[in-house]
């Protein structure tokens, strides 16, 4: 029965978000995610109940993040002449976004004095969260930190994102959805999916080989960089 009473209050504090967007005219700091997170924060403090017991008692919603992640395949198809043109520059773009998220959190984990357990679930932070919580492990980071690092990331990223790429004189839409399948994941890309298929189809190839990459060069990078 909590399970049910947990999932959906999760269920209805994300629709709330929702209508406080819509409310909002879609402002980015309107974010869904965010608000049900608050909302759901304030219930689980006030019920006196701990994370881990919330965690089990969702199970089902965490489940749903892979589905969810595969779903962004469909305006991918739809727009597959446009990323086989752009291929190359997205590789690289993609790259170049993996290797700096990596680096950015680790460094900056390392420089204010951090213990070597938070650096390293700082790590993974800008992939979907699955992959993050698998990648923390492999590399001796802690998962559950790491699924927090990688949510706040991406609502961080969904909130900044427009204002930055503004700042960067970047005006495509297609360089949008990358920009927050890279550095935003599936918060960022559910963000940008809602200016149409170009976008949320580069957040999608975005989402599938940052998480290849950082999966892959996480343990590399480590052979080089250690926490302080």
């Amino acid at each position: 029965m909590k399970a049910v009473l947990w999932i959906a209050l999760t269920v209805a504090a994300y629709l709330v978000g929702l209508a406080v967007r819509k409310a909002a005219g879609r402002h980015p700091v309107a974010n869904p995610v965010l608000i049900a997170m608050a909302i759901v924060i304030a219930a689980l403090v006030a019920t006196g109940t701990s994370y881990t017991e919330y965690f089990r008692a969702t199970a089902p919603i965490t489940f749903l993040l892979g589905p969810a992640t595969v779903a962004l395949g469909v305006p991918l198809a739809a727009n597959a002449v446009h990323l086989h043109r752009s291929l190359r520059a997205v590789l690289l773009a993609v790259l170049a976004g993996s290797v700096a998220a990596m680096l950015a959190g680790f460094l900056l984990i390392c420089t204010l004095g951090g213990g070597a357990t938070a650096a390293l679930s700082m790590l993974p932070k800008a992939v979907t969260t699955p992959i993050a919580m698998a990648v923390s492990q492999q590399i001796g980071g802690q998962p559950s930190l790491s699924a927090a690092f990688a949510i706040l990331g991406g609502i961080i990223a969904a909130i900044s994102l427009r204002a930055v790429l503004r700042l960067a004189r970047v005006h495509s839409s297609h360089a949008m959805g990358l920009a927050a399948g890279t550095a935003g994941s599936g918060i960022a890309a559910a963000y940008v999916a809602a200016f149409g298929d170009g976008p949320a189809a580069f957040a999608a190839i975005g989402i599938g080989l940052n998480g290849l990459m950082t999966s892959v060069l996480a343990p590399l990078l480590l052979k080089f960089f250690h926490p302080l």
